[in-house]
């Protein structure tokens, strides 16, 4: 069931599939928004040829096979990803391979826990505001009713007052530390919102956009009823999610390539377009944008005509966040079995959080049931310039060692290691500046969590959205009809709470 208050953004209106006449199209990106596009664009009998610069779909959320030293075959991943209950763009997407919802598992709560020692946690909150926040803060040890007066009011008030895309104009231009220090938050109040909001843009917040921050905000605590609580994969995700939809995609006719990558898009002889893939090329009727930042722009930069300068130009800005490293363990021996699914970290040096697969994850459990170890992943966000990969390894883990001090005397049976620079950076002030889903071209759009969408969705929700949105365009031009779209209330969920808002902002 959803929110009672979520926005249902109706589809383009036309017949229901194409009549012999489906169009051919290129979908550049096999991530979750261009999974979301084919599978869409699929549906309504467009011919439709996805591209995949990597082996696997799934993009950041994709995951790939590697034979451990013990001999087991395991799946590896880019790292731990929530699966909020307010990304129903997502969810929809997911329910066409998996309507029973069994891939998918819940966690009990969504523990963060301080160097200081205080932890905090989201189980048994109300879901609604105001009545989460105020459990919250009578529950937290981290808050404290005597730390409110310091809080300036004004500013944090507008938190409830959020509405999309308005919040864009008045707290863009302020990165998201700047914010922070202007609502005077505790300072353990202040981690908090960095670990559960700022982190999860891969940044550090005076790199980040407060207007982000604030959207962070309304969607997961102030503006939606479905709660901080999240789902996690129950199998690695191409078992689970990604290898089932490859299957969707090609029972309804679709060509799913991996492993090869779009060169340019060039004017077509006979279609639109020609894009090459690979040493050839095919022709198109649209084309669909939805590689991550380093892959448009440089395939935008290899295809001096697609669109127009100005939107060239705009694809060329975009920069990525700074690197981030994903760590996989597989120890020889257990983790205690009261130790989270996952564990928001801060002030652990470099450690933002902790997962232990086995405690969740189907292909994890059963290793560990096998060989009585633990199956455990870390990551560590905005790494520094100045430290390079064996050292953040190092620390991170380290600072495993202290947050689980069993793990002291586990024996690694081997190990995994992603270091990437490929997450969309939101910085103040680039908002206006960023694509969205519409091109200069009527039959050229773009997908991804890198697309200004002017609805409040963010990270893989954000991809699915976009995604959806992108095939909505499209089929729009072509009177076929589109899917409804979903998402958390596009303003603060409390008229009254808004108006108040208002009132002390105008004073």
């Amino acid at each position: 069931m959803r929110d009672r208050k979520a926005v249902r953004i109706p589809a383009p209106a036309g017949r229901a599939q194409f009549n012999g006449d489906a169009p051919a199209v290129v979908v550049v990106g096999g991530g979750i928004a261009g999974l979301s596009a084919a599978t869409l664009l699929a549906e309504r009998g467009a011919r439709v040829v996805l591209c995949e610069r990597e082996n696997y779909l799934g993009g950041r959320v994709g995951g790939w096979s590697t034979r451990l030293a013990d001999g087991s075959e395991a799946t590896m991943t880019r790292g731990f990803h929530a699966f909020f209950r307010q990304y129903y763009n997502l969810r929809a997407l997911l329910k066409r391979v998996d309507p029973a919802g069994r891939a998918l598992t819940g966690l009990p709560d969504y523990p963060l826990q301080h160097a200081s020692g205080h932890r905090d946690g989201f189980a048994g909150l109300p879901t609604a505001v105001p009545w989460n926040a105020l459990a919250f803060l009578r529950g937290s040890p981290t808050f404290h009713w005597r730390d409110l007066p310091q809080v300036n009011a004004r500013v944090a008030l507008s938190l409830l007052d959020v509405s999309v895309p308005r919040v864009y104009e008045e707290l863009d231009g302020l990165d998201a530390a700047s914010y922070l220090e202007r609502i005077r938050f505790p300072q353990a109040a202040h981690a908090l919102a960095f670990e559960v909001f700022s982190r999860s843009f891969f940044v550090h917040p005076t790199q980040m956009s407060a207007a982000e921050l604030a959207v962070m905000f309304h969607i997961y605590f102030l503006g939606s009823a479905e709660g901080l609580l999240f789902d996690v994969a129950a199998d690695p995700f191409p078992h689970g999610l990604w290898e089932p939809l490859r299957r969707h995609l090609a029972s309804l006719g679709s060509t799913v390539c991996t492993g090869v990558e779009v060169g340019s898009v060039q004017p077509g002889e006979h279609k639109r377009f020609s894009v090459t893939i690979g040493d050839g090329s095919i022709e198109a009727d649209a084309v669909v944008l939805a590689a991550d930042v380093p892959g448009l722009r440089a395939l935008v930069g290899a295809s001096p005509t697609l669109a127009d300068a100005a939107w060239r130009s705009q694809v060329g800005e975009l920069r990525t966040a700074p690197r981030f490293l994903v760590s996989r363990y597989w120890l020889d021996t257990p983790v205690d079995p009261d130790r989270p699914g996952f564990l928001g970290t801060s002030g652990h040096d470099l450690l933002d959080n902790i997962s232990v697969l086995n405690h969740y994850e189907h292909e994890a459990r059963a290793w560990a049931a096998r060989t009585g170890g633990a199956v455990v992943e870390l990551h560590g966000y905005a790494l520094p310039s100045d430290v390079d990969e064996e050292a953040a390894r190092a620390r991170l883990w380290e600072q495993l060692t202290e947050v689980y001090p069993e793990t002291k005397r586990a024996g690694i049976v081997d190990e995994r290691h992603e270091l990437r620079e490929d997450c969309p950076l939101f910085p103040a002030g680039g908002y206006a500046r960023r694509p969205g889903v519409t091109t200069p071209d009527d039959f050229l759009v773009v997908a991804g969590d890198l697309v200004r969408i002017d609805l409040p969705v963010a990270l893989m929700e954000r991809a699915a959205t976009t995604g959806f949105a992108a095939a909505n365009q499209l089929l729009s031009r072509w009177g076929v009809a589109g899917a409804d779209l979903w998402t958390v209330p596009t303003e603060g969920r409390v008229p009254v709470l808004r108006a108040v808002a208002r009132r002390w902002r105008t004073c």
